[in-house]
Order: structure tokens, then sequence, then C-alpha cells
């Protein structure tokens, strides 16, 4: 039982890690917009982030599908299908010379996987205070599979 609550644990700590690097890079984008940065700081400190979060969405997909957790890895499997999609195609990130052309785009692409990240915030919350009272209750059973 203790063994699912810190994996439960663990992905609350990368979930967390993913909206903040979200969040991180949507407010880059915003201080773009009102010219608090100029654009080659704002794409270095969002380039620098890119990546890392491609690999850290990855591998919560990759426990998720490791450990049985089908629904939850099924609803997670689009978006790390599309950074892979984003990464092969070498558009993954942000050219300086052409971030005005797209900021509204890019702004939108983050709010979207800010959402995306939050609603697995949630998910994750919920299966880890689940697993902390199942173990805390000493039942062996699992309540809910997903």
């Amino acid at each position: 039982m203790a063994w699912i609550c810190l994996f439960w644990f663990l992905m609350f700590a990368m979930n967390l890690a993913l909206i903040v690097s979200s969040f991180y890079q949507l407010l880059c984008l915003v201080d773009l917009e009102s010219d608090d940065l100029n654009p080659f700081e704002a794409s270095y400190r969002i380039n620098f982030w890119v990546v890392p979060e491609f690999l850290l969405q990855g591998l919560f997909c990759i426990l998720l599908l490791v450990t049985g957790h089908w629904i939850i890895f099924l609803l997670a499997a689009p978006l790390a299908c599309y950074h892979v999609n984003l990464y092969m195609k070498q558009q993954h990130l942000i050219d300086v010379t052409e971030v005005f052309r797209n900021l509204k785009v890019e702004k939108k692409f983050r709010i979207i996987k800010l959402g995306f990240y939050v609603i697995f915030f949630i998910l994750v919350v919920f299966r880890l205070t689940l697993s902390g009272f199942e173990a805390l209750a000493g039942t062996d059973e699992n309540l809910l599979s997903f």
C-alpha cells in the first residue's frame, strides 16, 4: 500500500512541475506581449524549459502505462503524442525572429496545456488522497483502478 501512495506522490510532484513550467512559459509570453521582455530573452527562457517539460510529460505517460493506470494514460497520451510530433518536426522551440508573429498561437497553446495539466492535477490529487486513505486504513483492495 505504501508503494502506491509513494507512486501517486511522485506523480503529484511531476504534475506540479509541469504546471509550474507551463505557467512560467505563459508568463514569459505575457511579459513579451506587454513589452517587459525582449524577444531574445523571452524565447531563451521559454526554450530552456520546453525539452525538460516534454521529457517529464513523457515520463508521466510511461509511468502511467507501466503501472496499469489506463484511463489516465489514455487522457495523457494525446498531449504526449502532440509533443513528440512537435519535436519530430523541429517546431518545439520558439524562433526569436517570429516570436511576435506566433505570439497569440503560442499563448493559446500554453493555456490549453495548462488546463490539461490542471485536469491531471485534480485526478492525481484525488488518487493520492485515495491511496493515502487506503494505506492508513490498511485495506488491501483497490477502490478505483483508473
